[in-house]
C-alpha cells in the first residue's frame, strides 16, 4: 500500500518512534513560528535552556497580537522579542507587517517541510502541502534548541472533495460544513488530509483557509497536496524555487474517509457561541447585524480582499453599521493600494485596520452590548470579542460584505451574478519589514522592560497530592475561559504573577484568590477540556496558582501537552463522570503517584469530604510521565540542551 501525504512528511522527518496510530513519534522540525503573545515566554524559555543560537533551518517571530500598545508593556515586549531574535538567530516580522500565518505563508512556507508554531492556527501552511502543527511555546522553544517534537501518531481522515463550488460558495463554507459534520471534538486524534478532483478547483489561499480552521475540529493538523495551484501561488510570491510537488500515492491508505461534494456546498454561517454551531446562511437571512469584521488569519488574503472590494465597489454601508477590514499582510495592503481596490473599501465606509490579528483576539472593535457581529474569523467563543453578551457569527468574506451592505445577515446569492476577480500573476515582492538576525559573532544586548518577569520554577511531582477542588467546569471549556485574552490581559503575557490573577475569571471571578489561599488544588472538567488556542498561559498561570492536577472526561491535544509541560497532571475519569458528585471545596487525595505513573499503573481518586472514590485513567506516553515526575519539560531537558 502506498503512502499518504502526512505519512510521507512524517517519515522524512521521523527521528524516533513507531509511525502507527496511537504510538508516540518524534520528528525533526525545519521551521518554527512564534508571535508576540506567545513569543516572549518562548524566548525566555529558549534562553533558560542555555542556547546561543536556534538550531532549526528557519525560525521566525511575528508581532501581530499585541499591537494596540495601550500601555508600555506591549512595546517593551516587542523590543525584547526583536533584540532576542537578533541575538538568537530568528527572523523578526515587525509590528504592522501582518498576521503571522498570512506572512509565513507568503514568505517561508515550504511544501514537504515541517513547521511548528506557538499558535494553534499554524495549520494554515498545510494549505500548501506543509506539515504545520500548533503547539505550546515551550515545545517550540525546545524545537528551536534542535530537539525533536513529539506527538501521538494520529489516524488520517481523508476528506475527498468532489465537484466544484457553485457561485458565491467559498472555501470558508467548505470548512464550516466540515465543522458541522465533525464538531469541535470530532477531529481529536486525527489529521485531515484532502484529496479528490475538487482540490484542483481551489486556490492555494482557499486551501489555507480550510487548513487554518480545521484545527477547530480538534485535529492535529490538516494538509493539502502541493500541485499546480500551489506553484501558481509560489510564483506570484516570487518564490517558485521553494515549490515542490507533493501528492499522496495513488494507492495510499487512510484510516477514515469522508466525501464532500463541493457542488452541494452553500453559503454557511456559524452561530453563537461555537464554530461548529453551523447552519446555511439562508436560514438566518434577515437578522439584524450591528458590526461586520473582515480579516483574521482565516480570511485576509489578497483573494479575499479583492472579492470584498468588488462587492463594495460603488456602494456605501448603511447608517448604524460598523464595517472594519484588516488585510492579512502589508503585501496584501500594498497590492490593494496599487490596484485601486483600497479606495473602493474606503469609499464604501469601511474602517481599515492595521495588518494584525486585532478584533479576532479581542484587541479592539468590541461589539456593542448585546449586539450582533458578523466576522470572517475562526472562533466565536462567548466573550472572546471583548463584549460578554455579544452574538458573534462566523462566515465567509462574501457573506460578510453582502451583509454589511444590507445591515442584516444576507445570503450573498442575493447579489446576483457571480464575482469576477483577477489575481495578479506576480505580487509586490521584497519585505523590508522582516529583519534578519545578527551575525553569530555580533554582540547583542536583550532589551528587558519592567513587565518582563523571570520564569517561574516548579518542583518535582510529589508521591501524594491532597488538596481541595478549586473549580468544577463542564464540557468544551476553552483556553479563552481558562486564561482570557483581550486588550486588558494580553499585554501581561510576559508577567506570570500579574496575568495569573485573571485565570478562570470568565467562569469564576474568585478563582485566583481562592487558589492563592488554598496553596494548591485540583480543577475538574468534562469533555474536550482546553479546546481553542495554543496559549500555554492557560496551563502556566493555573500551575503558578498551585493547580497540580486537572481531572476531566477528555482533553484537547495542545492543552493537554501544555499541562504536562508545566507539571500539571492531566488525568481522565475512567468512566462517565457525574460532576455533580463534586463541589468546590471538596478535599481530594491522589496516592502513590510515582508508582501509578509507571507503565501499567492505575490510580484511584478519593473524595475525602464525601467518602467515595473514583478510578482515573492515565493516558500518557513514557516521555510524558518522565516530564511530569520531573515537574515539567524545562526541568527535565534543561541541562541536556545546554549549548556547549
Amino acid at each position: 500500500m502506498g503512502r499518504n501525504i502526512f505519512q510521507k512528511i512524517v517519515e522524512s522527518h521521523r527521528v524516533s518512534g513507531n509511525p502507527t496510530p496511537g504510538s508516540e513519534v518524534g520528528i525533526r522540525i525545519d521551521q518554527t513560528l512564534i508571535q508576540d503573545a506567545t513569543g516572549t515566554m518562548a524566548l525566555l524559555q529558549f534562553e533558560a535552556l542555555g542556547m546561543k543560537r536556534v538550531k532549526t533551518g528557519k525560525a521566525v517571530a511575528y508581532v501581530d497580537h499585541n499591537t494596540l500598545q495601550g500601555g508600555f508593556e506591549s512595546m517593551d515586549d516587542h523590543l525584547f522579542v526583536e533584540s532576542a531574535c537578533r541575538k538568537f538567530g530568528l527572523y523578526f516580522s515587525r509590528a504592522g507587517n501582518g498576521i503571522c500565518h498570512q506572512v509565513h505563508l507568503e514568505n517561508f512556507s515550504a511544501p514537504g517541510g515541517a513547521l511548528l508554531g506557538a499558535d494553534s492556527h499554524t495549520t494554515t501552511s498545510g494549505g500548501v502541502g506543509m506539515l504545520a502543527i500548533g503547539a505550546g511555546g515551550l515545545d517550540v522553544a525546545v524545537a528551536m534548541a534542535g530537539e525533536p517534537f513529539y506527538f501521538t501518531m494520529p489516524r488520517v481522515l481523508n476528506i475527498k472533495l468532489e465537484g466544484r463550488l457553485p457561485a458565491w460558495s467559498t472555501a470558508k463554507d467548505v470548512v464550516l460544513e466540515i465543522l458541522r459534520r465533525l464538531t469541535v471534538s470530532g477531529g481529536r486524534g486525527k489529521v485531515l488530509e484532502f484529496s479528490g478532483p475538487g482540490v484542483q478547483t481551489l486556490s492555494a489561499t482557499g486551501r489555507a483557509t480550510i487548513t487554518n480552521m480545521s484545527i477547530e475540529t480538534g485535529a492535529l493538523t490538516a494538509v493539502f497536496p502541493s500541485d499546480q495551484a500551489t506553484l501558481a501561488y509560489f510564483r506570484s510570491m516570487g518564490r517558485e524555487s521553494d515549490w515542490r510537488e507533493l501528492r499522496a500515492d495513488p494507492d495510499a491508505g487512510y484510516e477514515e474517509a469522508m466525501v464532500v461534494d463541493l457542488g452541494s456546498v452553500e453559503p454557511m454561517i456559524a452561530k453563537p457561541h461555537s464554530p461548529d454551531n453551523v447552519a446555511p446562511v439562508r436560514e438566518l437571512a434577515g437578522e439584524k447585524v450591528d458590526q461586520v469584521a473582515i480579516g483574521s488569519c482565516t480570511n485576509s488574503s489578497l483573494e479575499d480582499m479583492l472579492k470584498v472590494a468588488a462587492i463594495l465597489n460603488g456602494k456605501v454601508i448603511p447608517p448604524g453599521m460598523s464595517l472594519v477590514i484588516a488585510p492579512g499582510s502589508r503585501r496584501v495592503l500594498r497590492q490593494l493600494a496599487d490596484g485601486g481596490q483600497l479606495g473602493s473599501l474606503i469609499a464604501a465606509g469601511a474602517r481599515i485596520l492595521e495588518c494584525a490579528c486585532g478584533p479576532c483576539i479581542g484587541m479592539g472593535q468590541a461589539p456593542r452590548s448585546g449586539g450582533a457581529s458578523l466576522r470572517t474569523f475562526n472562533r466565536n467563543f462567548r466573550g472572546r470579542s471583548g463584549t460578554a453578551d455579544a452574538k458573534v457569527y462566523l462566515t465567509s468574506p462574501e457573506t460578510a460584505a453582502a451583509s454589511a451592505l444590507q445591515g442584516r445577515i444576507t445570503d450573498p446569492r442575493e447579489l446576483g451574478e457571480p464575482l469576477r476577480i483577477r489575481l495578479p500573476e506576480a505580487t509586490v515582492t521584497g519585505d523590508s519589514m522582516i529583519l534578519s538576525p545578527a551575525a553569530e559573532d555580533e554582540q547583542v544586548a536583550i532589551a528587558r522592560g519592567p513587565n518582563i518577569k523571570p520564569l517561574p520554577r516548579f518542583e518535582p511531582l510529589p508521591d501524594v497530592l491532597e488538596a481541595e477542588v478549586l473549580l468544577v467546569a463542564g464540557d468544551n471549556v476553552t483556553t479563552d475561559e481558562i486564561m482570557p485574552g483581550g486588550a486588558k490581559i494580553l499585554p501581561l503575557r510576559s508577567n506570570i504573577p500579574a496575568i495569573s490573577r485573571y485565570a478562570f475569571s470568565r467562569i469564576d471571578p474568585d478563582f485566583a484568590a481562592r487558589a492563592e489561599a488554598a496553596g494548591q488544588g485540583f480543577v475538574l472538567g468534562g469533555k474536550n477540556y482546553g479546546q481553542g488556542s495554543s496559549r500555554e498561559h492557560a496551563a502556566l498561570a493555573p500551575r503558578y496558582l498551585g493547580v497540580r492536577a486537572v481531572i476531566a472526561q477528555s482533553f484537547s491535544r495542545i492543552h493537554k501537552a501544555n499541562l504536562i509541560n508545566f507539571g500539571i497532571l492531566p488525568l481522565e475519569f475512567a468512566e462517565e463522570a457525574d460532576l455533580l458528585r463534586f463541589a468546590v471545596g471538596d478535599r481530594l487525595r491522589l496516592d502513590q503517584l510515582h508508582r501509578s505513573l509507571q507503565p501499567g499503573g492505575n490510580l484511584m481518586m478519593e473524595n475525602l469530604s464525601r467518602n467515595f472514590a473514583v478510578p482515573l485513567k492515565i493516558d500518557l506516553s513514557p516521555r510524558a510521565r518522565k516530564i511530569l515526575l520531573a515537574g515539567g519539560l524545562l526541568a527535565l531537558i534543561g541541562a541536556g540542551c545546554k549549548d556547549k
